[in-house]
């Protein structure tokens, strides 16, 4: 554990704990950045007794929406009662003169976020069945959960969706535009003349994957992190974005965790959902395609940071290298659509 952490004064946050949540802690942080994160700086703070996961933007470049504390916040603290395993949430400051950012204060829990085959493998092929089984299951709970319900029915506005994210996400690519992509721009174009038909409104995750959740040793899923993006809309992006995960991982160093033995292929994973919510799914190469283009435009956004040096962790020197074949998938996916 360090003292110094790269965007977290760990005196200025105790004496901001010490006057928002009296009784939290007992005495002095330390604290350490979780390896891992390509987005928000995510951070776990102990003193002594206990602990808990402090998350706030990254440092430097940042994209406007692209990190909204508040909404990450504001979602699991509404899915807490529900069948959506979720962190309790502690305090939310909004405030910039604490950290210089805002940022979020909440439960650790306990798990680990598979993104390699090794680090998977020790379950057997039946305990990687069961984490697939319980990715697949908590999406549709996830999905099933009503807005209003939870006080969510004004998070995000589903009219009109799916054509919204493909303009937002072309935006966030020209913010982030600095050398030449073949093919991405015929991408987009391609992505707003063939929108389908939106699925029934739900809660959308918005970077749903297997290493955005966190599993036991048993393989039972414990939580879902990584709200950052969360919303209102059709819900079938949350499964396209699994599927590209599924297929095409991000991250390095291993082979992905998704190719041990049990995890099913995709064809058996939408087979999954589609049982398990009883969705429309005959459109789903759209929406695969379209999270090739959003994984492929947040890529870039990170290669544009690390490129600056203004990233921190490690795992950040090939993220430039997935975005084409991102793009090309895509057209593939459109073809097949």
């Amino acid at each position: 554990m360090s003292d110094e952490l790269p965007g977290l004064d760990l005196d200025r946050l105790r004496s901001h704990l010490d006057g928002e949540a009296p009784g939290l802690v007992s005495g002095p942080l330390s604290g350490e950045v979780i390896a891992g994160g390509k987005s928000n700086l995510t951070y776990v703070v102990t003193d002594g007794t206990g602990s808990w996961v402090v998350r706030r933007p990254p440092l430097g470049h940042v994209l406007a929406t692209a990190h909204d504390m508040p909404r990450e916040y504001r979602v699991m603290t509404a899915l807490h009662e529900t069948a959506v395993p979720v962190p309790r949430t502690h305090l939310l400051c909004e405030d910039t003169e604490v950290l210089g950012a805002p940022f979020y204060v909440m439960e650790h829990v306990r798990g680990t976020p598979f993104r390699t085959r090794d680090e998977i493998a020790p379950l057997g092929a039946e305990g990687v069945r069961r984490v697939a089984d319980g990715l697949v299951t908590t999406l549709g709970d996830l999905h099933a959960v009503d807005p209003e319900e939870v006080g969510l029915g004004d998070f995000g506005r589903p009219a009109g969706f799916l054509e919204r994210q493909v303009r937002r996400w072309s935006k966030q690519l020209e913010a982030s535009r600095s050398r030449d992509i073949p093919g991405i721009d015929e991408l987009r174009d391609r992505l707003a003349a063939s929108l389908p038909e939106q699925s029934a409104p739900a809660i959308v995750h918005g970077d749903y994957r297997l290493d955005n959740v966190l599993v036991d040793g048993d393989g039972r899923l414990t939580a879902v992190l990584d709200w950052e993006m969360a919303t209102l809309g059709d819900p079938l992006v949350d499964l396209g974005l699994m599927l590209v995960y599924r297929e095409q991982p991000v991250t390095g160093g291993g082979l992905p965790a998704t190719s041990a033995e049990g995890f099913p292929h995709s064809p058996e994973l939408v087979e999954m959902y589609a049982a398990a919510t009883g969705r429309d799914v005959s459109r789903l190469g759209w929406y695969v395609a379209f999270g090739c283009f959003k994984l492929a435009v947040i890529a870039e956004g990170i290669h544009y940071r690390h490129s600056r040096g203004l990233t921190v962790g490690a795992g950040f020197d090939g993220i430039g290298d997935v975005v084409a074949p991102l793009v090309e998938r895509a057209h593939t996916m459109l073809k097949e659509d």
